[in-house]
């Protein structure tokens, strides 16, 4: 039997799409204590203000609030602690050469299962200026436009 792709979105960084252009993304496994999987698995986690950092040869997700789990007790941990993510050693030496020498950061762009096991799209991205912001909500409400024009002719 084929195996099916039983990727399951669990959380996405709506604000860092809206705050940076991603020019590459990567994935990565994180690492979770059990009563914190069981939160994600239920969908109570926040990417909002989260960023990643590079440390002595490790990545780190810094920002991720993952809320207790209600049935945790004293295993629970600290909502906002830094979690290590599992990425290639080659990966991360090579993400913390373009991000020193081009001046752009690593943001966690989604939170997904595969296979069971929890993965974190990490994005390389550049920071919008503001008039950038402009030109693409501009851009999306011409594409609206046309559309809404394009369905009155058709009827």
């Amino acid at each position: 039997m084929a195996e099916k792709n039983t990727n399951t979105t669990v959380a996405q960084n709506k604000k860092a799409l809206h705050e940076y252009f991603v020019l590459e993304s990567f994935e990565a496994g994180i690492e979770l204590f059990g009563t914190e999987v069981k939160s994600v698995r239920a969908g109570r986690l926040n990417l909002k203000d989260a960023w990643c950092s590079i440390v002595d040869g490790e990545i780190f997700v810094n920002g991720m609030h993952i809320s207790p789990y209600e049935q945790g007790n004293i295993f629970n941990r600290d909502p906002l602690r830094v979690r290590k993510l599992l990425m290639h050693k080659k990966e991360i030496m090579r993400l913390l050469g373009t991000t020193k020498q081009q001046g752009l950061t690593l943001i966690p762009l989604s939170v997904y299962f595969k296979k069971g096991k929890a993965k974190v799209q990490v994005g390389l991205c550049k920071g919008k200026k503001l008039y950038d912001k402009r030109e693409v909500a501009a851009k999306r409400e011409a594409a609206r436009h046309m559309e809404r024009e394009m369905k009155e002719r058709m009827k």
